[in-house]
Order: structure tokens, then sequence, then C-alpha cells
């Protein structure tokens, strides 16, 4: 895996998928696994290349979990990563021009700086019933895997 890609990983889980704002390479890569619902690529294209103008097609799918992209506008943004028990796993710093898929498990977010954020998830949104709130670590508990 480059080092510009980051994958959060507990009992051989996913939890996120960071691409760090600098990461580059020519053509076009996909991070996830084909059967994974929400899928995160990266394209870098040259002057001229062109994507034949297309429709997507129905098909059905079935979505039971909610996962999140997340793209930081701007700011510093410290997000916590736990399993699906709401055990705290480890943290990091995300910065602007950083995209994270959040893929499995819980995670909470601390803005470190003033923060804009563009958020895109599966819909539709129902309320409440989307996610369970738990408590977040305390501070002193706080394992950063990166310094930015």
């Amino acid at each position: 895996m480059d080092e510009k890609i980051k994958k959060i990983i507990n009992a051989g889980k996913t939890l996120a998928i960071i691409i760090e704002s600098d990461y580059k390479t020519d053509g076009i890569r996909f991070f996830t696994e084909d059967s994974h619902s929400q899928q995160l690529g990266y394209m870098n294209r040259a002057t001229g290349y062109k994507i034949p103008p297309h429709v997507h097609n129905p098909v059905v799918r079935e979505v039971v979990w909610t996962l999140e992209v997340l793209f930081i506008k701007s700011g510093k943004v410290r997000v916590d990563f736990y399993d699906e028990d709401q055990t705290y796993i480890e943290s990091r710093i995300l910065l602007k021009g950083d995209v994270i898929l959040l893929a499995a498990g819980g995670h909470g977010f601390e803005m470190l700086e003033p923060s804009e954020i563009i958020e895109v998830k599966q819909g539709p949104y129902c309320g409440e019933k989307d996610k369970t709130r738990f408590e977040t670590v305390v501070n002193d508990k706080i394992r950063l895997n990166n310094e930015k």
C-alpha cells in the first residue's frame, strides 16, 4: 500500500481508508473491493483524456450499514476509531485535502482548528435510527497513530 494511503484495520476488518492530500498516481485506482457497498477511487487523467458519456443502469442493491466519505475542505480534524463494541482503537489527524472512507466500526471527531468537511453517504437518511451514540474516549487515553 502506498505510504499516502492509510488503512485502519482492527481484528482483520478495515475500519477506514485515508487518502492523504498529496497522494498522486497515474490513471485510475480504487481502494475498495468490488463487493464493498461504498466505492472509493482516485483518478488522474491527462488533458484531452475522455470518459465516454454514460448513464448508470438501475441495479437493486441492499444497503445495510451506512458508510461515509469525508472530504476535509479546511482545518485540522482528529478522528477517533472504535470497534463495533464501542471500544476505542486509535486516532488519526486529518488535514485540508485529506479524504477518508469510514467503512466499519465506530468513529468520533474533534475539530482541532475551525474546519469545513464535505460528507457523502448513502441514503435515504433515517434520522436517529441511523446511529447509536456513545461516550467519547477521554483525552488522556488518546493514541495518535500519526502526527501532522
